[in-house]
């Protein structure tokens, strides 16, 4: 009988950082449009207007003396230190998705030399010179495509072991007088794939079993990029992190759903198949509208409650993190009313910069296989 090799997912891992950021934080912050004029509305209006629009009540900043490699090592620590008897010695790459680098607190200069991901595998202790460390900047989806990279180096034989890093210090690169600031946050998310043999012929292959990706660039590369402050009187030469909100919004909503439909049936399942739906904590609104979107591309069947678990109230958008936070949670059963059972279906899917989207379903495992 032949065989063929799947993705498995055998190891998971997060850093939150312990430092809080309520929206009241922002009640005194001086916000401004797109043309440099100041909102003349009270703090409290544009925070609980913000919070009714995002779902974001709280986010979690990166403490002054962390930078961003810092969160991904503390990520891959804890996906060891739950997983007894994996030799780190054993990786055969080390892909870390990020946008900006190392950020410190005082300088807000990315930093890229070396690559993350040789500082990981540098803090790591990683002696190893054929775990192969590198990064990948792919906007918000950029885990995810780490995850997709590591697929096809792990079917192919080519690598039988894969970490996979999201890291961001989103907080060191937004702008304090624009409203979206509030959306951004801090943190890191960590999973090991490795390759598992399963019988060609196999009613139901486990793993990953569909991927796929899309960039469109020619009328959205901009949607989201680096800027001056929106308040035209600040005097730094710093650039900032902002977004044409409605309109990347509106690209959302035309993409996301159709690339989870198409990547079920590549994979040769339907919407009913899905047992959950992670996705990018972007914006909760947002989530929600590509939910009943993807639903309503079914035939406007609703969708199951509590079938897309979100976290983005209490730690806000970290970009690449936000996905493997979540999935870590879940695993670990830390996360109320959610666990994850083999042989369920899950199903993956981010967007941002670029613009990028991407879709991945997975198969969970039996216990022991």
């Amino acid at each position: 009988m032949r065989k063929a090799l799947h993705s498995v997912i055998t190891g998971t891992g997060s850093c939150i950082p312990a430092r809080i950021v309520r929206n009241d934080a922002f009640l005194d912050s001086s916000f401004f449009d797109g043309s440099g004029q100041r909102l003349d509305k009270p703090g409290a209006e544009i925070v609980e207007r913000f919070a009714q629009i995002t779902d974001i009540h709280e986010r979690r900043y990166a403490e002054d003396d962390q930078v961003a490699s810092d969160l991904a090592l503390l990520a891959a620590q804890d996906l060891f230190a739950s997983c007894p008897g994996t030799d780190p010695e054993q990786l055969d790459y080390i892909l870390v998705a990020h946008n900006f680098g190392d950020i410190t607190a005082d300088n807000r200069r990315s930093d890229f030399v070396p690559s993350l991901a040789a500082r990981v595998k540098h803090k790591l202790g990683i002696i190893n010179p054929h775990c192969v460390a590198y990064d990948l900047p792919f906007g918000c989806p950029g885990w995810l495509q780490g995850v997709i990279q590591a697929d096809y180096y792990l079917r192919s034989g080519d690598a039988k072991r894969v970490l996979v890093i999201g890291a961001e210090t989103l907080s060191r690169v937004c702008d304090p007088h624009d409203r979206d600031s509030m959306i951004y946050s801090d943190g890191a998310g960590a999973v090991l794939l490795e390759a598992r043999e399963t019988a060609d012929d196999a009613a139901e292959p486990e793993g990953i079993l569909a991927h796929s990706s899309r960039s469109d660039t020619v009328q959205a590369a901009l949607l989201l990029r680096m800027a001056t402050s929106r308040n035209h009187e600040y005097t730094g030469t710093e650039l900032f992190l902002q977004m044409e909100g409605r309109k990347l919004y509106e690209y959302a909503l035309r993409t996301v759903p159709q690339a989870i439909k198409d990547c079920l049936e590549k994979a040769g399942l339907g919407l009913s198949d899905m047992s959950r739906l992670l996705i990018h904590q972007a914006n909760g609104k947002m989530d929600e509208a590509i939910l009943k979107r993807l639903y309503a591309l079914a035939g406007d069947a609703p969708a199951p409650a509590g079938i897309m678990p979100m976290t983005i109230s209490w730690l806000g958008n970290s970009s690449v993190a936000t996905l493997p936070t979540l999935l870590d949670l879940i695993s670990k059963n830390k996360l109320e009313g959610y666990a994850i059972k083999p042989g369920e279906v899950l199903v993956f899917a981010s967007v941002g910069a670029g613009m990028n989207c991407n879709a991945v379903v997975y198969r969970v495992p039996e216990l022991g296989a």
